[in-house]
This record gives structure tokens, C-alpha cells and sequence, in this order.
């Protein structure tokens, strides 16, 4: 066996574990963990129904849009529903572990083709231990899953137009559809190729060549069948991915512009610091002019500059970048010419890997996660999946009640009103009902309880933490 595949499938096991260690660190899934396992399981069963007007559940879209669901980007749903047919759903929780190792295995590959070996090492190592990116490699969410298909075009690029190989060229188009498949705001790299094209050739002379449109033509028949959904669903071949825009409107509220540096050492952490060095670096010595250089730094700042445009902004939306940051950091660490060399890549792997206790504090993760609230919420649940598969779930909690208990649920009323709850139960006359209570909205929590212990028939209490009234 050749050295380098010994070094890959080292690294691609160890970024496997420690990854899979963090898809254990929460005994709840998040909303949007069940929300695309729960479209994966409605998938499963029709796969050409993407909505949610069957499925007895719902993500908070707003009424006006209800019951598309196009603005969740598709590919992760498919995929789990492979899963969900094949009756191996409890692997589900180790695919996205496998994505990010097999990220890291890539970061490798696409760091030795745009410089050397040693730098795709360095980068590979730097990502395997990145915590940020360790830790949502734990997730059933769409950001790691879409930094590997950004990965996997940047790679095809990268040897199909700049090394000249057409079958590349070819996969190129068609990876970089289904990149915009597993997430929207992947969209954002694609004038990073353009623009290194344009600069690269000091012209427009790229175009006249026949490959790029082909490649184009591949990109466009890749993403047909889901210009064809958006016609019938929204009547307009862009709907779902308008809608994907209107929706990042009225989730988590507005952050200002310069949010990403506010929770910069969370995200980057000691690489942060090396990135830094990196770009002083390059610009000291001009190698910031080299081709492989501009395009890593357009792929990260590009990226950036459309990230803060964002009216919602999450940490996690940077995902995408980090493979580059690695790279550069790589790329700074071999280029320079210093003889502690190897020992300066050892302390960052060593602070990086501790920074696990300081920017994503590992044990305090757990320890704010294996709670009594969140136990009893499980036992909630266990106790709802044994009702009868007539009955509806009236809870605040959706996507999530239904992941687990595979029963028809209902969101409590918009304005928190007994009456207005009594006329939601009311219509469901021949079907057991169950309110599900757990803690989670304190501001309604003393409220809600006093209304439900004064109307309704308490049948589970979980420490008081998690109550579930039966209507009916």
C-alpha cells in the first residue's frame, strides 16, 4: 500500500470517531434535524410529494406558504429517505460523520492538486481536528453536507478547466447542481469560478469554448427536475429557491453585518490567528498573485461578503469556507522557510484540539444537553408513540414530536388562549388528542400549565418538567 493511502485512510478514520463522538453529544435532535429526517421519512413513502400538506406535521414556513416546502433545499431529504426505504435508519445519525471525514480525505486531495502534497496534509489534519467543523459533522443539518459538495466541484474545477481534463469538466456541472441541491446559499460560489476564469484568461476568449458550455448544459438538465417542481409548485421555475430567500427573512431575526466577527473565535478559532499570519504573509511576499493563492482567497471572502448580506446570520453558514482557510494555512506553513516547521504545525493541531474545550466547550455541551428537561421530553415522547396511530399531538414542538413519535401533531394555537385551543381540539372530534407540555417557552410556561391542569386530564408527568393532557 502506497504511503499517501495509508496517510488518507489514517486521517479519514480519525476524523470518522472524533465525529461520530459528537453526533452523541445531545439526546434531542434540533428542529432542523427533524425537520429533513422527517421530510426524508414522507419521502420514503412518496417521493414525489415535497410538501408538507400529507405528512401530519409541519415546519414553521408561515401561513401563506404552507404546504411548500421548497425552501428546504432537497438533497439531504432524498438521501435520508434511501435510508428510511431501505430500513437502515438508524445509520442515519452516522452519515453526517462519514460527509466530514470524507470532507478532510478531500481537503487532502484538492490541497496536493493545487500545491503539493505536504500542503494537502497539512490542510487535511488542520480540518480533521477544526472544532466547528467537528462538531456540526454531528448534525442532520445541510452545512457540512454542502461544504463537501463545494469541495467535490472546487476539485473537478479545478482539474477539468485548469488542468484540461473534459470528463472533469463535465462531472464539474453536474456536481455543482447537486451542491445547490443540499443547500441555496451554495449558490454563492459560483461567481468565484467565474471570476477566476475572467481574471485567469485577462478576457471573455474562455466562453468560445464548447466544454464550459456543455458543462453548463449538465448543470442546467441536473437541476431540471427541480425547476420542473418549483413550475408546478409555485408556478415559477425559480419558486423554491425564491422561497428559500423569503424564508431566511423570518426565521431567527435580523443580525448586524459585522456578526461573523463578533463570533469569529468561535468559528475559527487558533486558525484565526494562523489565517491572519497566512494572509500577511502572502501579501509581503506577493504570492497572493499565484493562481491557486486568488483562488482560495475569493472562494473565502466572496463567501463572506455574501454571508453578511444575510438579514439572518448563523455561525454554521461559514461552514463552507473552512476547507479553504485550511488550505491557505497549509500553503503558509510549507512556503515559509523556518526550521521549527513541523513543531509550529504540531502546537497549532494542539491548541486546535483543545480549543474543543474553549470555543465549543465539549463537556459543558454535554452537560447543558443530558438534562432532566431533556429526558423527560424523550419520556414524553415514548409515552405518545405507543397511542394510537388515529390520535393528533397538539404541541409546540412539530417536527420534532413527530420524529419521534410517527403520530399526527398540531402547533398549539398562534395567541395562546384556552378557548382557541378548546375550538383546535373540537375539530378533531373522533380522534384521540394529546397536549404535549414541555417547558421549552417560559414565558408562556406558568400560563399554559395553569389552563391545561384546569381543563383538561393529565395522563404523563415527567417531574413536572414535561405534561401530557388528554382532550378527548
Amino acid at each position: 500500500m502506497k504511503r499517501e493511502t495509508k496517510i488518507l485512510i489514517i486521517l479519514f478514520i480519525f476524523a470518522l470517531l472524533i465525529r461520530i463522538l459528537f453526533a452523541f453529544s445531545s439526546p434531542v435532535k434540533w428542529w432542523d434535524e427533524t425537520v429533513y429526517s422527517d421530510l426524508g421519512y414522507e419521502l420514503s413513502k412518496n417521493p414525489f410529494d415535497y410538501s408538507f400538506a400529507n405528512g401530519g406535521w409541519s415546519d414553521f414556513i408561515g401561513d401563506n406558504a404552507w404546504p411548500k416546502a421548497g425552501f428546504r433545499a432537497p438533497l439531504l431529504p432524498y438521501t435520508l429517505a434511501v435510508f428510511y426505504f431501505l430500513r437502515i435508519e438508524f445509520l442515519i445519525n452516522f452519515l453526517m460523520p462519514l460527509v466530514g471525514a470524507l470532507s478532510v480525505s478531500l481537503t487532502y486531495m484538492l490541497g496536493k492538486k493545487l500545491f503539493n502534497s505536504k500542503v494537502g496534509f497539512y490542510s487535511a489534519l488542520f480540518l480533521s481536528v477544526f472544532p466547528f467543523h467537528v462538531y456540526f459533522s454531528g448534525r442532520i443539518l445541510t452545512d457540512v453536507f454542502s461544504t463537501f459538495f463545494i469541495l467535490l466541484s472546487v476539485f473537478f474545477f479545478w482539474k477539468g478547466f485548469e488542468q484540461g481534463n473534459k470528463p472533469s469538466k463535465f462531472l464539474f456541472g453536474f456536481i455543482l447542481a447537486l451542491t445547490i441541491l443540499s443547500r441555496y446559499t451554495a449558490l454563492w460560489i459560483i461567481p468565484i469560478f467565474f471570476i477566476y476564469l475572467c481574471i485567469k484568461n485577462k478576457s471573455f476568449k474562455f466562453m468560445k469554448d464548447k466544454s464550459l458550455w456543455q458543462t453548463f448544459f449538465i448543470f442546467l438538465l441536473t437541476l431540471l427536475p427541480w425547476f420542473v417542481y418549483s413550475a408546478f409548485t409555485y408556478g415559477n421555475p425559480l419558486g423554491a429557491f425564491i422561497h428559500g430567500s423569503k424564508a431566511a427573512s423570518y426565521w431567527g431575526g435580523i443580525q448586524p453585518w459585522y456578526f461573523f466577527f463578533q463570533q469569529g473565535w468561535e468559528i475559527f478559532c487558533v486558525m484565526g490567528i494562523l489565517i491572519i499570519f497566512s494572509l500577511v504573509y502572502l501579501f509581503i511576499t506577493k504570492k497572493f498573485k499565484k493562481n491557486e493563492v486568488y483562488f482560495l482567497l475569493f472562494w473565502i471572502f466572496l463567501f463572506l461578503f455574501m454571508a453578511m448580506l444575510m438579514p439572518h446570520k448563523e455561525e454554521r453558514f461559514l461552514l463552507p469556507i473552512l476547507p479553504a482557510v485550511c488550505i491557505l494555512g497549509g500553503f503558509f506553513l510549507d512556503a515559509i522557510n523556518i526550521k521549527f516547521k513541523n513543531k509550529i504545525v504540531f502546537i497549532v493541531l494542539i491548541i486546535l484540539s483543545l480549543s474543543f474545550f474553549v470555543c465549543i466547550n465539549f463537556s459543558e455541551t454535554y452537560k447543558q444537553s443530558y438534562t432532566k428537561e431533556n429526558y423527560c421530553f424523550l419520556k414524553g415522547n415514548e409515552f405518545l408513540k405507543n397511542a394510537s396511530f388515529s390520535s393528533v399531538i397538539i404541541t409546540e414542538n412539530s417536527p420534532i414530536t413527530y420524529y419521534y413519535t410517527k403520530r399526527e401533531t398540531h402547533f398549539y394555537p398562534n395567541n395562546w388562549n384556552v378557548n382557541s385551543l378548546k375550538n383546535l381540539v373540537d375539530n378533531y372530534k373522533n380522534q384521540e388528542i394529546y397536549i404535549f407540555f414541555s417547558n421549552t417557552n417560559m414565558e408562556l410556561a406558568g400560563r399554559q400549565k395553569q389552563d391545561l391542569d384546569s381543563n383538561f386530564e393529565k395522563v404523563f408527568d415527567c417531574e413536572n418538567k414535561t405534561l401530557i393532557y388528554k382532550a378527548n
